[in-house]
């Protein structure tokens, strides 16, 4: 079974939904849409095939050409797109975050209480090859039970986007959201539990503060600690900051256990760098073991995300082919944007928030 994929959204990361699927050979594109007639434009090149293009959502899903979407648009069209395209009972693979708001994922969720396709939040970050063995590592037991973990995320700025939507808050649901939802859904997997409490530090000290768009200032944070206790005892830390260019590492990941400590990183695209290493220490003996692990070439260039977005797309298309559930659901992928909106919350009022004042 091919399956075939229409694809809502064709910026950046639409454009790398197109590169990956199409080195596989169990999957294909089969429609574009944009409202954006260039952007439509350049990513037909990127396909084998001379395959249809709608200027609409809508035109494309009453076209009934496919098995799956891929909705890839800007964060805050999300809801209305999903609300149009449950009609197809199609299976969906829905670009992070789910929605720019905590209201409006529950909305989504209520409405697909008995939806019979997949519904996949694409938190590609889990399918990063070292952020998986690091997370095989910690949930084998390898440094024992688990106490601390702390991402790290130094990298560029928010790219420019078509219309320049992703410079304010109303539009992304916050950087805490929009960018950090990844994050807090790593914490969920890696952890194995529920978060309880959330307390931020952060603001916007350097990026876009002398830009205008119609007469107004972006308003996104460039930076931020970020501290997450969870149920079970353990607690989180994101380290995030937007204007660290040419880091070495893009993400850093370390976890402590009661056995020893486990650290990763991941390559910045910029970099060129195509291996990465698993460092385990343990605290008896002082025994050290390390693992180098290399992405194949033709993945890596295939996106921006360390090979993730091509591996994600494996994971799809097997819970598709076996009719399994979603390895990252969309309860995964509201969490994430509760956790978001919690940040930001706690940075505008300056105290912890609990997640219970979220009903979760």
């Amino acid at each position: 079974m091919t399956l075939k994929y229409a694809i809502i959204g064709t910026g950046t990361m639409g454009r790398e939904h197109i590169r990956n699927i199409e080195i596989i050979d169990e999957a294909e594109v089969v429609a574009l849409s944009d409202t954006n007639s260039e952007s439509l434009k350049e990513s037909l090149t990127l396909c084998k095939k001379g395959i249809p293009a709608f200027n609409n959502h809508h035109d494309l899903i009453n076209a009934n050409l496919a098995d799956a979407y891929i909705v890839a648009t800007p964060n805050i069209t999300h809801i209305k797109i999903l609300k149009d395209i449950i009609k197809s009972n199609a299976h969906l693979l829905i670009e992070k975050p789910l929605c720019t708001t905590l209201q409006d994922c529950k909305e989504f969720a209520n409405l697909t209480k008995n939806y019979p396709g997949i519904i996949w939040t694409a938190m590609e970050y889990r399918y990063m090859p070292p952020i998986q063995k690091m997370v095989k590592e910690i949930h084998d037991k390898t440094i024992g039970k688990l106490h601390m973990l702390s991402i790290r995320e130094h990298r560029f700025p928010f790219l420019e986007k078509v219309d320049d939507w992703n410079r304010f808050a109303i539009n992304t649901g916050g950087t805490l959201v929009e960018k950090c939802c990844h994050f807090f859904d790593l914490m969920r997997l890696i952890v194995q539990s529920e978060p309880l409490k959330v307390y931020a530090s952060g603001s916007q000290d350097v990026n876009h503060l002398y830009e205008k768009y119609d007469g107004k200032t972006p308003d996104i944070i460039d930076n931020a600690y970020v501290i997450v206790d969870f149920k079970n005892g353990v607690r989180a830390l994101l380290d995030l900051c937007m204007f660290a260019e040419n880091s070495k590492h893009q993400e850093e990941l370390c976890a402590v256990g009661a056995k020893g400590k486990i650290e990763t990183g991941v390559p910045s695209h910029q970099s060129g760098i195509s291996s990465s290493h698993i460092r385990i220490g343990f605290r008896k003996n002082n025994e050290v073991k390390q693992e180098k692990i290399v992405v194949d070439k033709t993945i890596l260039e295939a996106g921006h995300h360390h090979g993730s977005t091509f591996y994600e797309h494996k994971a799809f298309i097997k819970a598709v082919q076996n009719n399994s559930l979603p390895e990252v659901s969309l309860n995964d992928g509201l969490v994430a944007v509760a956790i978001g909106e919690a940040a930001e919350l706690s940075i505008k009022e300056n105290r912890a928030v609990l997640m219970s004042e979220f009903s979760l």
